[in-house]
């Protein structure tokens, strides 16, 4: 982070100095406060399961010596710098939009239901084969994430890649008016958080937000196949449109893909020239993502070539796909996060060995009433992709129910409502030579499952 005194701090988080010295500097923010130390300022935010006001000593005691807090509770604390705020969570927000106007860069937004954290490193992949690009780290992708992400632009970067997420209406509009990009990516209109939105118009809306504040001089890139998206195409915009998909209808398109065992070569038709493209990852929906990735850097001014060479360079945030290997066993490890296009993808993927195939498949949480139907969805996707059919949880009953009522055996097909007893079983029937898909959402932690055949694997030399 670039160098900001206590009154630029104040000034753009509409904050007041109550203590210290308006020309002090400081060179980042944190809001965890075992983070906090000498040129950093600890921002306290009083949240719904702690308040980091009452780590403020102990950040002092660590050398922290700038402090923003909520309204009346500034500490009584000899020798340090501290900012009132109306509530420090939003102040974080305002200081971040006044922040990213120092950088005249591109800034890419990117959100979507399935698939906006590989697309967003996919984009950075490619984006920094050429120019030195920031991205967000891990999943910092909400109202604390991307300031945090914000913050850590320095001088030296020539761009910016920001993952946007959201659980409900007017978060991706918040968000967008911070980042305020130059280029949007929608992946896809899923089911992902449809309990808060109520329906896929209602997602479709919310991602759409992405567009606040967008005019001539934008771009939105959208994958035309899309059942919501792809009706952009026939609508007028103030911004520019760019699509892609399988459809040659779309900008970009695939023409022809292979997929072998832990890499796709793909044929994709840009802008009317076909190119060859490796991508070092497996999985249909990969080749979108890449596709996206593709018109973000050709938008951007990229050469084919240099676009070539970052998806060959991709490597994707862990948890996602990752293909791992434990002694004899084959882990899938998608265990980060699960709608039921995702599920239905990483199936399909594990459709593709020739091995004694196990998924293990977990509850997709935050889905309401439609909770049932995508479970259904899934389970119609087992019969052919699995020979044995583990699920853990509440909802994902109904994956065992829809894969038999498809054809799957009833015997290979189990459900267990206590997460441990599944891993005891899985620990039971796991053999040499057996791949596992673990998947569910993020609450349900399955990546326990993955330390079960790593352990197993370990038991077994």
């Amino acid at each position: 982070m670039e160098k900001l005194t206590v009154y630029e701090l104040a000034e753009s988080s509409c904050g007041k100095i109550t203590k210290g010295c308006p020309d002090d500097e400081i060179n980042g923010i944190v809001i965890d406060s075992r983070q906090a130390k000498e040129g950093l300022m600890f921002t306290a935010i009083d949240g719904e399961n702690n308040d980091g006001h009452k780590y403020i000593e102990s950040a002092a005691d660590s050398g922290c010596r700038c402090f923003m807090v909520d309204k009346g509770r500034t500490p009584d604390i000899e020798g340090i710098n501290v900012i009132e705020v109306e509530e420090t969570s939003k102040a974080l927000g305002k200081i971040a939009a006044s922040y990213r106007k120092k950088f005249d860069i591109p800034f890419v937004g990117i959100t979507g239901s399935v698939g906006k954290t590989t697309t967003r490193d996919m984009v950075y992949a490619v984006l920094s084969a050429k120019m030195k690009t920031l991205k967000n780290e891990k999943n910092f992708n909400n109202h604390f994430g991307v300031p945090l992400t914000l913050f850590n632009l320095e001088k030296s970067h020539e761009c910016a890649v920001i993952e946007m997420g959201m659980s409900g209406f007017g978060e991706i509009e918040y968000l967008a008016n911070i980042v305020r990009p130059d280029i949007a990516i929608i992946s896809n209109i899923g089911l992902s958080h449809v309990e808060n939105l109520g329906s896929q118009e209602g997602i479709f809306k919310a991602k759409m937000e992405i567009t606040t504040g967008f005019g001539e001089g934008n771009t939105l890139i959208v994958n035309g196949d899309d059942k919501f998206l792809g009706k952009l195409k026939d609508e007028e915009h103030e911004y520019g449109l760019v699509t892609f998909g399988f459809g040659n209808d779309n900008d970009i398109y695939c023409v022809d893909y292979i997929i072998n065992d832990d890499s796709i070569e793909f044929v994709c038709n840009v802008y009317g020239n076909d190119e060859k493209i490796y991508i070092p990852t497996v999985g249909k929906h990969n080749i979108l993502n890449a596709m996206a990735a593709i018109a973000a850097g050709y938008k951007l001014g990229l050469d084919m070539d240099t676009i070539r060479k970052g998806l060959e360079n991709f490597s994707a945030t862990a948890m996602r796909l990752d293909i791992e290997k434990y002694g004899e066993f084959t882990v899938i490890n998608d265990a980060y996060n699960a709608s039921p296009d995702s599920m239905k993808a990483a199936l399909d993927i594990l459709g593709r060995y020739r091995k004694r195939r196990i998924a293990v498949l977990g509850d997709m949480l935050e889905m309401g009433e439609h909770a049932e139907y995508g479970h259904r969805t899934v389970g119609a996707s087992c019969p052919g992709n699995a020979d044995i059919l583990i699920t853990a949880g509440k909802d994902s009953k109904f994956i065992n129910e829809e894969a038999e009522k498809n054809g799957f055996s009833k015997s290979n097909s189990h459900h267990f409502e206590s997460k441990k007893d599944a891993e005891e079983f899985l620990d039971g029937i796991l053999e040499d030579g057996d791949v596992v898909l673990c998947k569910a959402s993020r609450g349900m932690k399955f990546e326990d499952f993955v330390t079960v055949a790593k352990e197993k694997s370990e038991k077994n030399r």
